[in-house]
């Protein structure tokens, strides 16, 4: 059961109706009642998807508005969200009902979820949730053993246990098969040597999937994946990074001197790293588009406000024709990316969604997401350079998406070779 608190109370399954309860269809799926313009019509979501969304918006509302500033200064979010969250059953959705899960497969939850932080402006207090959800649990739930299950889901499902994932290391860049962090092994146990960086959630994190190499003599074929765990002699963090946005969200250095990690640790099979991780490289990188697409949408509304409201020579400038223009292409690119987003989104829960189409989604909406957040800065004028004014925060935390999960670069060059060019 997905475990939601309306009001205080537990409810006992989204597959149930709960039509008593107070809830409203998302806002952006209905067409303007007016005549004007309004986002086309979404048919993604149920009853119970509006009823989710309806909670989260509460729980963002609550919990991550009052207190995105404060964690923007102190560039992280607390431990404790995580629990709220997986005590209103916001975390692990896909994960089985046995171990505290939700036992829904349905990435549409996710979805709601990236866009009702984004909705609320609050993308790096919610990016460690979104992170934990749609990146890491896929790992969990899919490679792990029946003890492995039994050690670490509770934890996940319920916030007590964070996750991250550690590829990137210094110097490498996309380049995961010239990694240097090895580990070896010895009877029952890995040494594990190396460091990695860049890592969301690096500082909360207590399971830290961490590619490593067990044959260093190999590129692709040499690479595992491990399971580092928080108190582990010789598993230190280094600094929490000073980003140019995306100020809340905690993002380490780790370091690994003679790390013993248990062989039980191992996800997945030894020498299978890198084709573990290909495979859930398509649901992370529509998490990254879909974000994209949100949080383009979300400061397009403000803007559009901000242009309707604000006058220059006696009008308002939003009725200017290069402002209309602008926000006409930005208002058109924003829909036709929604609709990719949502295929895509179909595609994934029907086992469909290619490393291709992610691929394209991720490269092309991140973009979008930039060219939109660059555009709305240059529509508020000097005060879209206040960083009180949230356009401003929206442009510097859009700019790092066209580089994490994959750079715009490797997207292209992943759907250019299925081209067979």
């Amino acid at each position: 059961m997905i475990r939601i608190r309306f009001d205080g109370r537990r409810m006992p399954s989204l597959s149930a109706r709960l039509s008593g309860l107070p809830c409203s269809p998302m806002t952006l799926a209905t067409p303007a009642a007016t005549g004007t313009l309004g986002p086309m019509r979404r048919k993604l979501f149920t009853d119970d998807h509006d009823m989710f969304r309806t909670s989260f918006r509460r729980f963002v509302d609550d919990v991550l508005v009052p207190n995105h500033l404060q964690w923007e200064s102190d560039g992280i979010v607390p431990r404790s969200v995580f629990a709220q969250a997986g005590s209103n059953g916001f975390l692990a959705m896909a994960a089985p009902e046995a171990f505290g899960g939700g036992g829904v497969d349905d990435f549409r939850y996710n979805l709601i979820i990236a866009e009702e932080i984004a909705a609320a402006g609050v993308p790096g207090s919610g990016l460690g949730l979104t992170l934990h959800n749609d990146i890491c649990l896929p790992y969990f739930t899919d490679l792990t053993t029946d003890e492995q299950k039994q050690r670490w889901l509770p934890g996940i499902c319920s916030g007590e246990l964070i996750t991250a994932v550690a590829m990137t290391e210094p110097g490498i860049g996309s380049d995961l098969a010239s990694m240097r962090t090895t580990a070896e092994r010895r009877g029952d146990v890995y040494i594990v040597n190396g460091s990695k960086t860049f890592i969301t959630n690096g500082i909360n994190a207590d399971l830290v999937i961490t590619a490593v190499k067990t044959d260093p003599t190999e590129r692709h074929r040499g690479m595992s994946l491990l399971v580092l765990e928080r108190g582990m002699p010789g598993f230190e963090r280094g600094r929490n990074l000073e980003k140019v946005g995306m100020h809340a969200q905690d993002t380490a250095e780790l370091f690994f001197n003679d790390v013993e990690v248990p062989a039980a640790n191992l996800l997945g099979a030894e020498g299978r790293g890198f084709a573990h991780l290909v495979e859930n490289l398509a649901q992370e990188r529509l998490s990254i588009a879909m974000a994209g697409v949100a949080s383009a949408r979300a400061i397009f509304d403000e803007t559009l406000t901000y242009t309707t409201d604000r006058t220059a020579f006696g009008q308002p400038i939003g009725s200017f024709q290069n402002s209309r223009f602008t926000l006409a292409e930005m208002a058109t690119e924003i829909e036709m990316a929604q609709v990719f987003i949502d295929r895509c989104v179909e595609a994934l829960n029907d086992g469909e969604l290619t490393v291709e189409e992610a691929a394209m989604a991720k490269w092309w909406c991140t973009e979008m997401h930039k060219r939109v957040a660059d555009a709305c800065v240059q529509l508020h004028g000097g005060y879209g350079y206040m960083v009180e004014y949230p356009v401003a925060r929206a442009w510097v935390d859009a700019r790092i998406t066209t580089i994490y999960g994959g750079t715009t670069e490797i997207m292209k060059e992943i759907v250019g070779r299925s081209l067979g060019v």
